[in-house]
């Protein structure tokens, strides 16, 4: 990868990272299409979990951490594992289908892991998990309109800086 597309995509995801740190609705986050871009557009796929895992451990240990971080980072690298099976298929509808995939992915998972270690607000029981379940379904909304906001940023963003500088475009052997 050269080195102008690699400072260009840490700059990308690390400026959309911040966002986390600034007010926001609840779950609006680019937290995962910045793992979806950095899983599609890092050739080093070591630097495909690695920025935007970095880039989360930074903001949460500003934030706080808590109990459900390993779900949350498992869906993270989850998402970075869709970005790299869409490389090959970068289209808006691929895109836009994985961005909501990897969306209800991090909700399943997630509110799993909430209900599993937060005994103190579920029950362990089915109920306990439907009654989780329910309870982030407000939250989702806000989560999926982020998503697909920020995937629209980043890959659209991309996009056109590459229109205007040939060389951030992957160079392909024939």
């Amino acid at each position: 990868m050269n080195n102008l597309r690699l400072l260009t995509l840490v700059a990308l995801i690390l400026s959309v990272s911040l966002f986390r740190l600034l007010p926001h609705p609840p779950n609006f986050t680019p937290v995962l299409a910045v793992a979806l871009f950095a899983g599609a557009q890092f050739t080093d796929r070591r630097l495909a979990f690695l920025v935007p895992l970095l880039a989360m451990l930074a903001a949460d240990l500003f934030l706080g951490l808590h109990a459900t971080l390993p779900f949350v980072y498992g869906a993270i690298a989850l998402m970075v594992l869709l970005g790299v099976w869409l490389n090959k298929r970068i289209t808006v509808t691929y895109t836009a289908l994985t961005t909501v995939t990897g969306s209800l992915l991090f909700f399943v998972i997630t509110n799993f892991g909430a209900w599993l270690v937060l005994p103190e607000l579920y029950a362990r029981s089915i109920d306990g998990l439907v009654a989780a379940y329910i309870a982030a379904i407000p939250f989702y909304q806000n989560a999926l309109a982020g998503d697909l906001l920020f995937t629209v940023v980043l890959f659209g963003g991309f996009f056109l800086l590459g229109r205007s500088f040939p060389k951030l475009t992957r160079q392909t052997v024939s």
